[in-house]
């Protein structure tokens, strides 16, 4: 009985483990570039992760919506 309840444990807690890693790794996250009538108002893909490459469309750095639109994103893997 307590081998069966330790393997039920070491089992949940390696898939406990994955999952927070999977969920950890990518954050995506609407950002939203310029469009002519609207600031801050056609939707991107992007990423909360930080990286180098900062999420981009058309030219145009995409923001996400705190901070009035000023929260830098950063490009989807």
């Amino acid at each position: 009985m307590p081998f069966a309840l330790v393997a039920v444990m070491g089992i949940s807690g390696a898939f406990l483990t994955t999952s927070m890693q999977s969920a950890s790794k990518a954050a995506p996250k609407t950002g939203y570039i310029n469009s002519a009538q609207l600031p801050c108002n056609v939707p991107v893909s992007c990423n909360t992760t930080p990286r180098p490459q900062i999420c981009q469309a058309n030219g145009q750095q995409a923001f996400g919506k705190d901070n009035n639109c000023q929260e830098v994103l950063y490009r989807p893997n």
